[in-house]
């Protein structure tokens, strides 16, 4: 069975004859696929790891049609969008391919998923974008930081001897942040500083000893990661006075991710929103840019 916007429907009974746009993202080292039936109806998405872009990208175009049981006649449109885009030289078995911006993805993928008529949509990849949008109105890229999963995977390779998400996010759940990061209470008289305010980071990394384990070290690379983002994204809505920001990417479905980042949001006064699907948001986003391409 395929989930249909929350309706159950069995496969290959409602798109034999729609037409259905199709949202590719290439990314570094996945590729993800979307589609959409002529109704706006999202097709579940799915996720496909290969060697290189051009494999990944057949690999998940097929797996994607078959499961759903689409035929190239069906295709009206591919959108793609990604790092990985520029590997595309022809079209994809000769169809309608475009090539759409991943900023205007991840924003319009966003306040897809959230529901939202505004917000700052973050998209947490190798690397991090945040991204200002509002229905009706452009796209805007407020910025982006190279912290993201590929920090966490380069410092987990290096510190921890280690190259499995999984497995580093496993280890970071039994750590312990106070044998890591000096926090602002371990630097201020407690008299003086409100209790919430005390448990804030003072300096990550800042509390290493020779009894720091590795799952400390795991947690605090997390930590780190989490809250140079929030940081961030928390900067970027308070310039568009918001306080909406949706989370976007592989690294937002991890629980010890979004308990972070809800700390923070408490904190500062901000909703930091995990919408279903989140990893989705990017390729989501460029299948609804078709609207621009009829």
């Amino acid at each position: 069975m395929l989930l249909y916007n929350s309706v159950n429907i069995e496969k290959g009974t409602v798109l034999r004859k729609m037409s259905v746009v199709i949202g590719i993202d290439v990314g570094g080292s996945t590729t993800k696929i979307v589609g959409f039936d002529e109704n706006m109806i999202l097709i579940e998405p799915l996720i496909v790891t290969a060697a290189d872009p051009i494999t990944s990208i057949y690999g998940a175009f097929g797996k994607f049609t078959v499961e759903n049981k689409i035929s190239l006649e069906q295709i009206s449109k591919i959108m793609v969008t990604g790092v990985g885009s520029s590997y595309i030289k022809k079209p994809i078995y000769n169809l309608d391919c475009r090539t759409v911006p991943e900023f205007p993805s991840v924003g319009h993928g966003g306040l897809y998923l959230s529901s939202l008529d505004e917000a700052v949509v973050v998209s947490m990849g190798t690397g991090t974008a945040f991204i200002h949008a509002k229905k009706g109105a452009e796209v805007t890229h407020l910025g982006g930081t190279g912290v993201g999963g590929g920090t966490l995977m380069g410092l987990a390779k290096k510190l921890l001897d280690m190259e499995d998400i999984e497995n580093i996010i496993d280890l970071a759940e039994k750590g312990d942040l106070n044998r890591c990061d000096l926090r602002v209470t371990d630097i201020t008289s407690k008299d003086t500083m409100p209790e919430i305010l005390g448990e804030l980071t003072a300096a990550n990394f800042g509390r290493i000893s020779d009894l720091t384990e590795k799952e400390d070290i795991a947690l605090g690379i997390v930590n780190m990661i989490c809250e140079t983002v929030a940081m961030l994204a928390i900067f970027g809505a308070r310039s568009k006075n918001l306080c909406d920001i949706v989370l976007t990417g592989n690294l937002t479905t991890f629980p010890i991710i979004k308990k972070t980042f809800s700390n923070l949001g408490k904190l500062f006064g901000m909703n930091f929103i995990f919408p279903n699907r989140s990893q989705y948001g990017t390729v989501i986003g460029a299948a609804l840019l078709s609207k621009k391409y009829d």
